[in-house]
Formats: C-alpha cells, sequence, structure tokens
C-alpha cells in the first residue's frame, strides 16, 4: 500500500512513518520546513521527503494520505485529498488501527517530560528483554529511531494533547487506548488550541475514561491539575509519585544525578545515571511504576535507568570550543526552562552558564507564557533572547523585568556576536528551542573556533 504522510517532519509524524514502512507499506511524505533530526532520520530509512504542498505530489493518487495536525483548510494538498475524494486519515486514528491494536500500551501523558519519560520506559523494558514497540515525539539515544514496531506485546507511547487533525479536534491520546497510563504534570499549554487549563483537563478526563479497570494510572501527588482530573471519575488503580507518594526518592546529590527510589516506605536501589535536575527524578519515578506494571522488578528497572542515555535534543551536548560547552535543548516553556536550567547549574556549579532563548511554541508566539519567562532564567548568568520580526508581541519589554543580565536578538548573526563577546573556557551555553533555530548550535559551535 502506498501511503503518503502530509506534514512528515514532525516528530509524531516521522515516527508514524518509520512504523508504516516496517509494516512494510510504501511510504512517502512532504513538510514546509524539512529539518533535522527527522529529515535525517526518514532519508536514512529511504523515505521520499517532497518540500512544499504542491497537489502534483499525490498524483498519482497514494491509497491513503495520513494528514498532520499542522496542516489545515486551505492548505492546497488537503483542498486536492478533499476535492479528489481521496481516503485520508488522521495519524493518531492510523495508529490505534493498525499498530496498537490488541497491544498493551503504555502512554505516557503531561505537558512537561513526555518524550524523555516514554524513552526511558522503552529502555527500561528493552534493558529487562521485553523488546517493545514504541513511538517517541524524538530520538532516544538508546535506540537511534523515534518508532519501531517491537516483537512482543508492549507499545510504549508518547501520548500528547495537542489536536489529531483539522477535521478531528479529540487530543491525540484519546486515540490510545492504553491499559498503563503516565500522568507526568499538567499546566496550561497550546494557546492555539485550548482556551484554558480546564479545557485541557477535560481531555485528560477523556483519556482517563479510556483505561481498563485492570489498568493503572500514574501520577505525582504535586501537580492539583492532576488531581482534578482524577477526581472528574477514574475507575482504574492509582499509584502516586513523589512527595507523599508511593513512589519516592531520596537525592544522594543535589543535582538528581544520585538517588534511592523506595516503594511504599521499602528501599528498592540507587540510581546513578547522566541525567540532572528534580523533573528527570520524577520521570524516572512513573519509568519505574509503569515498568512495575508489565512485570519488571524494580531492581532490574534501576539498573536500566542507570544505563539510560537520555533523547537527543534534551540537553544533548552537541560541542565543546576551546573549553566552551554547548547544549541542545527542546525546552519552551517557562516551567521547562526553569526546571532545566535548574538541574544544569547544579551540575556545573559556580560555571558562567548562559542560555540563548527562540520563544518559537504556538503558544509563545500568542504571548500565553510570557509572564513566566522573567523568572524562568533565574539561574542562568546570562540570557539571549531571540525576537524575530514576527513575533508578534514585545519580548524585549517582557524580559525587561528579568533579574538575569538580558540581552534581546533579532537575528542569529547578533545572537552568535553577542554570546563571542560573553564566553571564556568554562562557560556552558544551553540554546533553548522547539524548532531548528536556523541551525544555530553547529553557526555558534564554528564562530567559536
Amino acid at each position: 500500500m502506498h501511503i503518503h504522510i502530509l506534514g512528515i517532519c514532525g516528530t509524531f509524524m516521522g515516527s508514524l512513518a518509520v512504523l508504516a514502512k516496517e509494516l512494510g507499506h510504501h511510504v512517502t511524505g512532504s513538510d514546509a520546513n524539512v529539518y533535522p533530526p527527522m529529515s535525517t532520520q526518514l532519508q536514512a530509512q529511504g523515505i521520499e521527503l517532497t518540500q512544499g504542498y504542491d497537489p502534483a505530489q499525490l498524483d498519482p493518487a497514494p491509497d491513503l494520505v495520513v494528514i498532520g495536525n499542522a496542516l489545515s483548510r486551505g492548505n492546497p494538498a488537503v483542498e486536492y485529498v478533499l476535492n479528489k475524494g481521496l481516503p485520508y486519515v488522521s495519524g493518531p486514528q492510523w495508529l490505534a488501527d493498525h499498530v496498537l491494536q490488541g497491544r498493551w500500551v503504555l502512554a505516557v501523558a503531561g505537558t512537561h517530560g513526555k518524550t524523555t519519560t516514554s524513552s526511558m520506559l522503552a529502555w527500561v523494558l528493552e534493558h529487562a528483554g521485553m523488546a517493545p514497540g514504541f513511538l517517541i515525539g524524538g530520538v532516544p539515544q538508546n535506540f537511534a529511531v523515534s518508532a519501531r514496531l517491537g516483537d512482543t506485546p508492549f507499545f510504549v507511547v508518547e501520548a500528547d494533547e495537542y489536536d489529531s487533525a483539522f477535521f478531528d479536534k479529540r487530543s491525540k491520546f484519546v486515540h490510545y487506548r492504553p491499559r498503563t497510563a503516565i500522568l507526568n504534570n499538567l499546566e496550561f499549554d497550546h494557546a492555539d488550541i485550548f482556551p484554558d487549563l480546564p479545557a485541557i483537563e477535560r481531555q485528560f478526563h477523556h483519556l482517563v475514561r479510556t483505561i481498563p479497570s485492570e489498568g493503572l494510572v500514574i501520577h505525582p501527588t504535586t501537580e492539583p491539575a492532576l488531581q482534578r482530573v482524577i477526581e472528574m471519575g477514574c475507575w482504574t488503580p492509582v499509584q502516586t509519585t513523589g512527595v507523599d507518594g508511593q513512589w519516592q526518592a531520596s537525592l544522594l546529590s543535589e543535582d538528581g544525578s544520585r538517588f534511592e527510589v523506595l516503594f511504599e516506605g521499602v528501599l528498592q536501589g540507587t540510581v546513578e545515571w547522566d541525567m540532572t535536575g528534580q523533573h528527570n527524578v520524577a520521570n524516572a519515578l512513573a519509568t519505574l511504576a509503569a515498568a512495575r506494571h508489565v512485570g519488571v522488578v524494580p531492581s532490574m528497572a534501576i539498573d536500566g535507568l542507570s544505563a539510560f542515555k537520555s533523547v537527543k535534543r534534551r540537553m544533548e551536548k552537541v560541542a565543546e570550543v576551546h573549553g566552551i560547552t554547548i547544549y541542545d535543548d527542546f525546552a519552551h516553556h517557562p516551567t521547562a526552562i526553569a526546571t532545566t536550567l535548574d538541574g544544569l547549574r547544579k551540575h556545573i556549579g559556580d560555571a558562567p552558564l548562559i542560555a540563548v532563548i527562540e520563544p518559537r511554541s504556538n503558544s509563545m508566539k500568542l504571548g500565553a507564557h510570557r509572564d513566566g519567562l522573567p523568572q524562568s532564567v533565574v539561574q542562568a548568568d546570562h540570557v539571549v533572547w531571540y525576537a524575530p520580526a514576527n513575533l508578534g508581541w514585545d519580548l524585549a519589554a517582557t524580559v525587561a523585568s528579568s533579574p538575569v543580565p538580558t540581552q534581546v536578538c533579532d537575528s542569529l548573526e547578533a545572537i552568535i556576536a553577542e554570546v563571542k563577546t560573553r564566553v571564556k573556557p568554562g562557560t556552558h551555553v544551553v540554546i533553548m528551542s522547539n524548532g531548528g533555530f536556523g541551525g544555530l548550535h553547529g553557526k555558534l559551535a564554528e564562530a567559536l573556533k
């Protein structure tokens, strides 16, 4: 079967393409912006990519068109599909029908940490010999691919609350019908499709409604929004993590790189790993709870975590030039920026830390999170903000109140010039964006040489 995917370079759709190819389909796709890491992965898989949405790519007609949620009415390829009556489906629906049916689905949902936690969980199951399938919105370094079918009933999926398609406004995760569900945290996000936090809570409740009574829901005790979701109705056993939870961590190092794990007050073992930050300790506890639900004993799961290598673009060290370390990070919400910088600060101590941040997400472009930005960077010594001409609100005025010395730039060249004047051997530079940021990481490394 020839499947053509519109919007193929999104992390979800690109992963879907990998699974479709593994199932034996002829897979092609197109996107407005073809950029790594997805474009690289797809080309390595031999999947043919077209830049842009010219309807010519749909002639001769494929057997099925999978339409990504970034595409809307008015897009030339979408209009062609509708006018010609070509068969089409949303990505989450295709995944549910052709991959997840009849499997033990472990879903990881939440505002932050979905990619890292689903990568951790897939790796822990792999380490335990369970050969899971997975679909992750990033490239876990333990696997070097973002999706695979797997050889067993177990399938780990990053479960996103974003909408499914222009014709299906339900959250993607409503399609997945998990047996094991991690709800990591819940804050307001995706201001382009949700009016407020209660609207997102309602979608999470729809997810909870699909989890069987023999399943398991895992959530931290520290999230009032998730507590409200559970109180709307839950027919499934619940395990909790964190403060006052059944799963707890006792830090042995301030940066979270060593900690003891307790389940119902009983010591299960010690995690020693390359990860940092309280958020990753929380992700680990949820992973251990989910792995135990499918039969992985905590001691073996802890072993697996100690060999976990994180995800591309999650505090990934991408260059070291003359003693200056450059990291690439996906953080784009004030909470994620704050927790990521806090973890790095505790790891590097008093070393100089420069953050370069692009407010690129749809919520950021709408200004939904701007009030949280000035305080989100308190752990940095200097912050460079990128304000492209089309941002639509005054970033400089917003970050003027930040307690950290700040520079706002309107071009990559200006950012590079600013960083060059600030760095010295021993400086750590973290570049934060949920897009390609114009290849800034490589350009900065080159300029520092």
